[in-house]
């Protein structure tokens, strides 16, 4: 899959700026950003870019503060170059090391995941999903069974089944993810992860006892109904992929008239994960 890279450059100090831009990005189906010293550059798949929705955005902003931006073609066969040139090994709340194939074990953690890099979202190394991974090492998972929408690498789903799940349903539309998913758990030894391509439609009519949804606020607003139709009294909804305001009271609001009540929620750099509750 060729993707398309939008290199921005902005002159501007005020961060919140950047945080606008992208989140505007997102809206209109991109689906990662990654900050440089200048601005950020954010990819969207070929097929899925709306060059009209694009000026229009960026006419909406000329008003408001100067940028450029540029775009570019990176094949599918890049970009894995460009992933293992800067995937670097994190750690995630002194627990959980996440590092690539190529790059030294540290068993001293007590969780170690081993993702390839791809172009698949989902190394832990965005705000959302080191959120989440938080989130996850805080909660009982034992003998479980989890919903992970949206799982990109596999991240979750691997994380969730190393916490003792009893099965990971993992669930995502892009193929390169698809593929992701099922090469990253078995590079973890995981077997009891099930990995399904598509969106909402390919969710089976079953109870969970966790879901977690990485996405981006459209796309969970769009699929929350499902969300609760596979949910029981008790069932945990773990949200992320997008920002504190205004996002946050949207999906609380959307979340409510659902059955499902907040409980709590993290933000670093304004990207947030929230919990919820199902009692319904």
């Amino acid at each position: 899959m060729t993707y398309i890279e939008l290199v921005f450059t902005l002159q501007s100090q005020e961060e919140f700026h950047k945080d606008l831009m992208i989140n505007a990005l997102s809206e209109i189906g991109f689906d990662t950003f990654e900050d440089t010293d200048q601005g950020f550059k954010a990819y969207i798949p070929e097929s899925e870019l709306d060059q009209a929705k694009l000026d229009s955005l960026a006419e909406d902003f000329t008003d408001m503060f100067s940028f450029t931006y540029t775009l570019n073609k990176i094949p599918h066969q890049n970009w894995n170059e460009v992933w293992e040139s800067n995937f670097e090994p994190i750690q995630v709340a002194g627990k959980c090391y996440i590092r690539a194939t190529f790059h030294e074990a540290h068993p001293e953690f007590e969780h170690e995941i081993v993702i390839d890099p791809k172009m698949a979202f989902g190394t832990g190394h965005h705000q959302t999903t080191a959120l989440m991974m938080e989130f996850m090492l805080e909660e009982e998972f034992h003998d479980k069974k989890v919903l992970d929408m949206g799982c990109g690498t596999g991240i979750l789903a691997i994380l969730a089944s190393k916490l003792g799940v009893k099965e990971v349903l993992a669930i995502d539309y892009d193929e390169i993810c698809y593929e992701s998913t099922i090469e990253n758990s078995e590079l973890n030894k995981i077997r009891n992860i099930k990995a399904l391509k598509g969106s909402k439609e390919v969710i089976p009519y079953l109870k969970f006892d966790i879901i977690l949804a990485n996405i981006n606020r459209n796309i969970l607003i769009d699929q929350l109904e499902t969300y609760a139709r596979t949910s029981k009294p008790g069932t945990l909804l773990f949200l992320s992929g997008f920002y504190e305001d205004p996002d946050l009271e949207i999906l609380k609001e959307k979340c409510k008239s659902l059955g499902f009540s907040y409980l709590q929620h993290k933000e670093l750099n304004n990207w947030v994960a929230a919990k919820f509750r199902f009692k319904a």
